[in-house]
């Protein structure tokens, strides 16, 4: 049996991009960061997340009418640390505009306005599908990228 310390670092030797999947719920900003955002079809557009099952946090965005996906760009690794935080102000620092119920982060290489379209059983996680709406992409800006514990920068 592989124990959890052992795959997580497994699974950091695969750089991936990191978004925010943020919405105004009660009128407040509510927001997670996430590694797993995934393209997934052009027809319809949609892409992906995969979201801890126990998320307190995502049980309170999945019933948003709309949610903003922001891929994160070069500089944005504390905005990344403070959406993950499990307590206090996640939004504290971090520039945000509203797009009816969506959140995006300002600066971000790429925003989108999405509709939770569906969800998948796997594991301990739940996939959840994202039927992209708008976006708004900027090509000039890098990504920033997680890779074994670090934000790094594609050069």
């Amino acid at each position: 049996m592989i124990d959890g310390t052992t795959l997580r670092a497994a699974f950091g030797q695969f750089p991936s991009g990191v978004a925010a999947v943020c919405a105004l719920v009660g009128g407040e900003p509510v927001g997670m960061a996430v590694s797993t955002f995934t393209a997934v079809s052009l027809d319809p557009p949609l892409v992906s997340v995969c979201v801890r099952k126990e998320s307190r946090t995502w049980r309170r965005l999945r019933e948003a009418p709309s949610l903003g996906v922001s891929v994160l760009s070069a500089g944005q690794g504390g905005i990344c640390r403070s959406l993950a935080m499990p307590e206090g102000d996640r939004f504290a620092g971090v520039p945000w505009v509203a797009r009816g119920s969506a959140v995006l982060v300002e600066d971000s290489a790429l925003q989108m306005e999405c509709r939770l379209t569906g969800e998948i059983d796997a594991g301990d996680h739940v996939i959840a599908l994202l039927g992209i709406t708008a976006l708004t992409d900027f090509p000039g800006a890098e990504p920033v990228v997680f890779h074994r514990s670090t934000f790094r920068v594609l050069r």
